[in-house]
This record gives C-alpha cells, structure tokens and sequence, in this order.
C-alpha cells in the first residue's frame, strides 16, 4: 500500500468520521419529526435547515468536483432553506438518504487512481481536489456538532 493509498483511505473514512465525536448518522438518526421545524431560542436555524444546508453544500463540493463546466451557485439562497420546517413528512427522509448517496459518491471519487488528489479542480480558480475532500468534511463536522447541540437543547438526545 502506497502512501497516497494510506492518505485516500483516510480521507474515505474522513467523510463519515466517528472516531472523536458523534457522525452524522447519530445527529440525524430518530430526531423526533415534531422537533425538526423548531428552532431553539438563541439559534437561527431548525434541524431541518441545518440538515438540509449540510446536504446542499456536499451537493455542490462533489458537482464542482466533478463537473468541468461547474456554475457557482447563490449564497445563501441555494444553501439554505428558507423555511425552518420540512416541506413535507417525507422530506427529512429524502435528505438524509441523498446527503448519504452524494457521500458515496464523494468517497468513490476519493478512491479513484485517477483522481489527482493534489490537481487542481477543473471548474476552479486553485482549489484542488483534497482541498475539497477535506472542505466537505470539515463542514459537516461542524454543523453535525450544531445538530447534536440542537437535539440537547429540545431533548431529543441520548448519550451513548
């Protein structure tokens, strides 16, 4: 195994991580769906925007790294749901299995040979692949942090 095999094999497990806090399998797992529109007092946002914000960010890191003709998208408009309750019974559900697919994805990417971990993003202005892999990560990490502080605030979280 090559060292460059060692790296994407940590980046793929980085995108899912659970080794020093709770992934986003535990925050988003049995949140209660009458707690999910609520945001808590001293918050902007709800569950559901937060879970949706998570989904449609990875969505655009892996269409930009994987399309050459990537158009950049409006902040905030395209990242954040404007509503702070699901559209739908079904929604939550439907995020949670995409953002989850689109993670799939990402770590497929990650594994790829030809995937030039250290090339730059075609669509960019200098980001380069692994700077996306990490992005992508990192971001999550943090707003999965605000889902398991959001589940504590209302109730909905049991230590493990």
């Amino acid at each position: 195994m090559t060292s460059t095999d060692v790296l994407r094999d940590h980046l793929s497990r980085f995108q899912s991580w659970h080794d020093a806090h709770a992934d986003f399998d535990a925050a988003v797992s049995d949140f209660p769906p009458d707690l999910r529109g609520i945001v808590p007092p001293g918050l902007p946002y709800s569950a559901w925007q937060v879970l949706e914000h998570i989904r449609l960010v990875q969505e655009d890191i892996l269409e930009f790294c994987r399309n050459p003709h990537y158009k950049e998208r409006n902040w905030p408009a395209d990242y954040w749901p404007s509503s702070p309750e699901p559209p739908n019974a079904k929604a939550w559900d439907a995020s949670v299995a995409a953002y989850r697919r689109e993670r799939k994805a990402l770590q497929e990417m990650i594994g790829d040979p030809h995937c030039d971990l250290l090339a730059k993003v075609p669509a960019g202005d200098g980001q380069t692949f692994l700077r996306e892999f990490l992005l992508v990560a990192d971001h999550t990490a943090y707003h999965v942090g605000q889902l398991v502080m959001m589940r504590r605030l209302v109730g909905a979280w049991r230590e493990s």
